[in-house]
């Protein structure tokens, strides 16, 4: 008997759609998105996500498929036609049906204790990062000391106090302010892998998948102690349950987290868990509570050194010998990472847009 796909709670798409408006550049997350309005009959919608997929990666094979699918259902045969003779073009240059991952359905590993028959869906980290690596910003790296990192590496001063080694440490703030490039360094300073978990790990269309996929998480972290988890855009994975009463399926994510968290059944000795979030208001007051994420970090845009920092990195190796770093960092405050990012790939574009155009290198100035 066939399965019958189902339409996707209304809830899960709109949870989808504003991790995307938050992350615009994640292409996991907008393939995920579309193949759900595909099947709740949003063909125009997904077409639109597969041509943005397909102005960046033009050759990704699951975007062309999709497209032809949704020009097809749209009664566009032409352009149907076009995308799927450059899907079977580069299809046949990579090795036919080996280049496609889609062919074959995504099989969730088996729990502890089971048979390893897949490869986990997320990526497991060794950060060789150190918190001496992020420059300025010294009042989150002393909170992060204080409130998290010496407790879990210094036992004698733990018993001494009283502390715990369960909880976690929320960063927040404004967006593009470093508070994953910060777990990432906490990481590396408890000398611990690295899970990254965003929204689009833990959803899934079918009923009781994204608890599944929460708990394999879990799960793994375990195995892989010591192990930081951290969850970046806690907000939209651990949303308030008292906004969600017409969404079943993420009242069900949150009470799974939760349960992760304490415990529930498993041992999380040596799983430390972070989060990030923009909007710390919307997350689930019953994650705040102590044994969750009961400690905070405020994490701004950065000081003075830390700009002069960021724009040395983002400068390295580039001919930018003339770029007074520190100016620039004294004119840009309020400025994020992601600001400064921005500034030094723009200037960098013109001096290659320059250079093409002399037909010699020209500095960035």
């Amino acid at each position: 008997m066939l399965a019958i796909p189902m339409a996707a709670d209304p809830a899960l798409l709109a949870a989808l759609t504003e991790a995307l408006q938050k992350d615009p550049g994640s292409v996991p997350l907008r393939l995920h998105l579309a193949s759900l309005l595909m099947q709740s009959g949003g063909e125009q919608a997904a077409l639109e996500h597969y041509t943005a997929i397909l102005a960046r990666e033009p050759a990704n094979l699951q975007a062309l498929e999709g497209a032809a699918a949704a020009a097809d259902k749209l009664g566009d045969a032409v352009r149907a036609r076009g995308y799927r003779q450059l899907f079977d073009a580069l299809g046949e240059g990579r090795g036919g049906d080996a280049a496609r991952p889609d062919d074959a359905p995504i099989r969730v590993p088996e729990r502890a204790g089971g048979p390893d028959e897949a490869t986990p869906w997320w990526e497991v980290e060794w950060p060789n990062l150190r918190l001496k690596d992020v420059g300025g910003m010294e009042h989150v790296k002393r909170r992060l000391n204080v409130a998290f990192l010496e407790p879990m590496r210094n036992p004698e001063l733990r018993k001494a106090y009283g502390k715990s080694l369960r909880g976690g440490l929320l960063l927040y703030g404004p967006p593009g302010c470093g508070k994953t490039f910060l777990a990432r360094a906490a990481a590396g300073e408890l000398g611990a892998r690295f899970l990254g978990i965003g929204l689009s790990d833990v959803l899934d269309m079918w009923f009781g998948n994204s608890e599944r996929r929460l708990h394999e998480i879990f799960q793994h972290a375990r195995r892989s102690a010591p192990c930081v988890v951290f969850f970046d855009e806690l907000d939209a994975i651990g949303q308030k349950r008292a906004n969600l009463q017409a969404a079943g399926s993420m009242r069900n994510v949150v009470n799974q987290l939760l349960a992760e968290m304490d415990g529930v059944g498993a041992d999380n000795a040596g799983v430390f868990m972070l989060g990030a979030t923009n909007h710390p208001w919307d997350v689930d007051t019953a994650l705040m509570r102590p044994g969750r994420f009961d400690r905070m970090a405020l994490v701004l845009p950065p000081d003075e050194p830390a700009r002069v920092a960021i724009l040395e990195h983002h400068l390295k190796e580039k001919p930018a010998s003339g770029v007074d770093r520190k100016a620039i960092a004294a004119r840009t405050d309020g400025f994020s990472g992601a600001d400064l990012a921005h500034l030094c790939e723009s200037a960098t574009e013109v001096a290659m847009e320059e250079s093409v155009t002399s037909g010699r290198v020209r500095p960035i100035t």
